[in-house]
């Protein structure tokens, strides 16, 4: 077992549009060195994925938190892409997370093409 450390794995999409406003509000919100981070394409939309990823990221770096990231305009999604899916998704894939991994904390954001993070509750 790994003794190394972080407090969140954060997850978010490959979209060059957008790493700009993520990699600004991460500085933000997190010290460096503080966090893993995973971006797959569409988002959260893959959770069989993003599951193991976070799996990984408990067992190795032993992490509190976890933080979903979608965007607007999500190419990934296509024509399925709307605010509603989106928020609906992000809703899903936080309480999957609590079904799998009860002690951690999950945070969901929906992030708009002007940069602004809504969070999503």
């Amino acid at each position: 077992m790994s003794d190394h450390f972080c407090e969140a794995v954060i997850v978010t999409c490959i979209d060059f549009r957008f790493q700009e406003y993520i990699n600004s509000w991460i500085s933000q919100n997190f010290h460096p060195k503080s966090y893993d981070r995973v971006a797959f394409a569409e988002g959260v939309h893959d959770l069989e994925a993003i599951l193991k990823q976070i799996e990984v990221s408990q067992k190795l770096h032993h992490i509190k938190k976890v933080v979903f990231i979608n965007h607007e305009d999500c190419g990934a999604y296509g024509k399925e892409g709307t605010d509603k899916r989106h928020h609906e998704d992000l809703k899903n894939a936080a309480q999957k997370v609590k079904e799998k991994f009860p002690d951690l904390e999950v945070e969901t954001y929906y992030l708009h093409l002007g940069g602004t993070f809504e969070e999503i509750t």
